[in-house]
């Protein structure tokens, strides 16, 4: 018999990085913008569980794969 709380989908979403940016800019960006990020190359990553931080991450690329490696469960302190 299946644990009712195995059949519980979840949201998972891994936010590269954030930036703050004026909406007339926003609204003028077209196809192949470069929005940069307020993040640095190697910098852990959150990954979110219904758009909750549950871990961080360092992103890996895997042949034509584009993956994340958990490094942390939970929030940092930093």
């Amino acid at each position: 018999m299946q644990n009712p709380i195995e059949s519980i989908s979840v949201d998972i979403a891994v936010e590269l990085g954030a930036t703050v940016m004026p909406v007339h800019q926003l609204l003028r960006m077209g196809r192949g913008a470069v929005i940069e990020l307020e993040t640095l190359p190697n910098e852990h990553v959150k990954v979110l569980a219904n758009n909750m931080q549950i871990a961080e991450a360092e992103v890996v690329v895997s042949g034509d794969a584009i993956a994340v490696a958990i490094t942390q469960i939970g929030k940092s302190e930093l």
